[in-house]
């Protein structure tokens, strides 16, 4: 008899048992008292509830987190304990564990190519009713699979130009404006709701670029000649690195609206957006260990295939760091310039930052690399067997804040 099995791509982050992260830790302390030789994944749930609460309130619609971004359980739950209750899946998985999470969560599959079994299983099993799409072959396909059903919400991806986000998603989804337009008319006749969307890129440094979009789905509305029920502005909320503060979260809320009020939508249209880093950036960190050093090059027990992926060569972003003592003294040092090397065989398993640390930084010290909620724990893989990593909860603040992102109260604590 044939046996199927499915596996993960990586073992689950494994939560320290309680006596391990007891209420009000810290992670100074918790290190010294664990000293982990595993990778330690560092959430702070009053940050992601924070942010949560203070982005719904400041965005005039729906936000739609991006559970790709970071799909850890104990994050969902302090999203939603922040007010946050819908969803942008990306994959019949993401759908499931935000319905099993949370029964009452309005989950929108906003992926725009998607199987055939995963849109009838997300119809039919986990009442999700909004679909986007970006081709007449895909909007088939949603029809077909869901019976032609008429309580669905149907949203045309349009493509953008290239822009000057650090990462471009320019090239791979999106219909152009006339399609989208037919693509409009088309849904208008099968669908309870009709939508239009977009998205400027992951860390747009811009506010504008919201503003330029939407005046191009003013010109394709205007060519489609049909009335829309929502409207999508996706994602692309930035955060502060080192190396780059963005403006306040004010001043995109500010374009976008600019944007939505020169195209004349009726008021019953809803306004929606996608974020994913501006949300959960700033909630998790990574302590590392350091397991050798050469000259200015520290060899480290993460890298680039764990949760390090946007520090390698690919993206390059520095991210903020300190430095803690394996005998768990202060340092007074002068800083230093370093690069990290991670754990697996692979040459290319390089962060050059360059990242600046104490200079007495040597092996056995351990380093908190902050902003890794998003995509730190989603992208790590099982290359070379290092995929063992832990989760423990503190208090602490984030290492780095962004303009605007939290709340009063949390920026003054």
């Amino acid at each position: 008899m044939n046996v199927v099995r499915y596996r993960s791509a990586v073992a689950p982050l494994r939560h320290a048992p309680r006596s391990r992260h007891r209420a009000g830790r810290g992670i100074v302390e918790t290190v010294l008292a664990e000293r982990p030789d595993e990778p330690m994944h560092c959430l702070r749930p009053h940050v992601f509830a924070a942010s949560a609460e203070r982005f719904t309130k400041a965005f005039p619609g729906d936000v739609l987190y991006a559970v790709k971004c970071n799909p850890e359980p104990a994050v969902l739950r302090a999203l939603w304990q922040g007010g946050l209750r819908h969803f942008d899946a990306a994959s019949l998985a993401e759908v499931r564990l935000v319905r099993g999470m949370f029964p009452d969560a309005v989950i929108h599959f906003m992926h725009p190519v998607k199987t055939r079994s995963a849109i009838r299983t997300a119809y039919v099993q986990h009442r999700v009713r909004d679909f986007v799409l970006d081709t007449p072959d895909e909007l088939a396909k949603i029809l077909e699979e869901t019976g032609d059903a008429r309580d669905l919400g149907l949203v045309v991806r349009l493509a953008l130009p290239k822009g000057n986000a650090v990462y471009d998603l320019s090239g791979k989804f999106g219909a152009s404006p006339s399609d989208a337009a037919a693509l409009l008319r088309t849904c208008r006749r099968f669908a309870a709701r009709v939508g239009l969307s977009f998205h400027v890129g992951s860390q747009c440094l811009e506010p504008e670029a919201y503003e330029r979009a939407l005046a191009l789905a003013g010109e394709v509305l205007d060519m489609a000649g049909v009335a829309i029920d929502l409207l999508d502005v996706g994602g692309g909320f930035p955060v502060s690195y080192p190396d780059e503060v963005p403006p306040p979260l004010d001043d995109f809320i500010a374009a976008i609206a600019r944007g939505v009020r020169k195209l004349g939508l009726p008021p019953s249209c809803r306004l929606w957006s996608e974020p994913g880093r501006a949300l959960v950036a700033p909630g998790q960190s990574v302590v590392v260990r350091v397991i050798a050093r050469k000259n200015g090059a520290l060899y480290v027990n993460d890298g680039v295939y764990g949760a390090l992926s946007d520090a390698g060569p690919a993206v390059g972003f520095r991210f903020p760091v300190r430095l803690i003592l394996a005998d768990g003294s202060d340092h007074a040092g002068e800083l230093r310039a370093f690069e990290f090397f991670g754990p697996t065989c692979d040459s290319a398993d390089r962060m050059k930052g360059p990242f600046l640390l104490p200079a007495d930084a040597q092996e056995g010290d351990w380093i908190e690399i902050g902003q890794l909620g998003a995509y730190g724990t989603a992208l790590r893989t099982g290359f070379n067997g290092f995929d063992q990593a832990f989760l423990v909860e503190v208090d602490d603040r984030p290492l780095l804040e962004t303009p605007g992102y939290l709340p009063a109260a949390m920026r003054a604590a």
